[in-house]
Formats: C-alpha cells, structure tokens, sequence
C-alpha cells in the first residue's frame, strides 16, 4: 500500500519508514545535507538520492539488496587481480578524488549524476568527522578504482563504486568486505538491486528483516575516524 510522501522542512525528523510512498522507497522530499540529518537518516535505513535540478529526496527501498561480507564472490579474474603485485589497496587515503570519480561514472538510465556538488561537500565533511570511507585501489600507484560509503556501528552503508581498469572497484569491494570480516561487521547495505551486486554476493532482504539486522547493527559502537586495514 502506498503511503503519503513528507516534505520536510529544517527540523522536522523523518518519518517511519514504513510510510514510504511505494516499494521504490520515497520516504521524504526537503530538509538539507547536514550532518545530523544524515546521521538520522541511515540510522532509520533511508538514503539521499537525487539530480541536480530537481528537490532533495530520500528513499528506503524495499526489498533491500545487501551483501554479507564473508559471503562474496571472488571469480578467476577478481583472483587473479588479487594476486597482480603491481595493484594494491588503501583505505581512507583520498576519499575526495573517489567520490569524484563516482560522480563520473556514466548511468544509462539517468542523464547527469546523483552525486551532485552539494552531496560532494556533505560526504566530504562526513568523512572528516569519522564516519564516510573510502576504499581505493592503485596501480603502479595509480588511482584505478575505488569505493565509498557510511559506516554506523556494525553496517557498512555503500554509496557508490568506480573503475578506470577492469575489477579495480572489485578488488577495493573484496578489501572492506575482509575488513569489516576482521572488525565483526554484520553486514553492506547495498542499497537497490543490481545485476553487479548480485554477482558479486549480494541478496535481497525485506525492509523489516533489514530494520531488525539494522537496530542489532547500531547496538555496538561506531568504528569512527581514519581507517587502516593491514592484512
């Protein structure tokens, strides 16, 4: 059953995500890109997702696509990129130039990007305050892929992946999913369906089961500031 779709304004909180206007997940339209407000919103499991021109919009979709962090897939050619000396892998060393490697990557089903100018300098300042991440793969010391995302208590909330040369966003996925094993991670949301994330693991999960493993998820504390993985 669809519900009504709330426009918030500067103070007003989110509404139960269970009155999202239809299965695709509109919850809100309004409010801003502040630090609190986006730390309410992925603790209620919602999202900002938008184009330049159009209003501020939020969503919690349902089914949710997730990925259990042990349970990725690694094919031969992931692998092998594995085990290229000359690729290796960083955490949080520029998450700038990922998110705006992000915005570039081409979607065929939307002109321009989500990842506007103003989500940039939201992201850019939830990552100073400890809690958005990068995860960035290098060759010969170059930027060749990488990814981007939220991290509250024990879920990882991915927000978007790029590459520049074939299974570098795989390579920078497999290295936060042997992190958050390591860290005792419960769980990536990775937000909508995709045929990648499927073939790399993910699966489907219903918005009240994902609200359960979320609650459990924000019981512990927040593995907040610079991260650093070392095998």
């Amino acid at each position: 059953m669809s519900g009504p779709v709330y426009l918030l304004d500067e103070q007003m909180e989110f509404p139960s995500v269970e009155d999202a206007a239809d299965e695709e997940g509109l919850v809100a339209v309004g409010g801003n890109l502040t630090i609190p407000r986006l730390l309410e919103a992925y603790r209620k499991g919602i999202f900002p997702w938008y184009e330049d021109g159009f209003p501020l919009l939020w969503w919690s979709p349902a089914p949710r696509m997730v990925l259990y962090p042990e349970k990725m897939k690694v094919s031969k050619s992931l692998r092998a990129s594995l085990n290229n000396s000359q690729i290796t892998v960083k955490f949080d060393h520029n998450f700038k130039e990922v998110i705006n490697q992000c915005a570039r990557v081409p979607r065929p089903w939307q002109h321009g990007t989500w990842i506007t100018e103003d989500m940039k300098q939201a992201y850019n300042r939830f990552h100073k305050e400890g809690y958005a991440h990068s995860v960035e793969t290098y060759f010969n010391h170059e930027l060749v892929g990488g990814l981007y995302g939220v991290s509250l208590g024990k879920m990882f909330f991915g927000e978007s992946m790029f590459h520049l040369k074939p299974d570098a966003s795989k390579v920078a996925l497999y290295y936060l999913c042997k992190a958050l094993k390591s860290w005792d991670f419960h769980l990536i949301d990775s937000q909508v369906e995709t045929g990648h994330m499927k073939r790399m693991g993910g699966e489907l999960m219903d918005r009240r089961q994902f609200l359960q493993k979320l609650e459990t998820a924000l019981s512990y504390p927040t593995k907040r500031g610079s991260w650093n993985f070392n095998e």
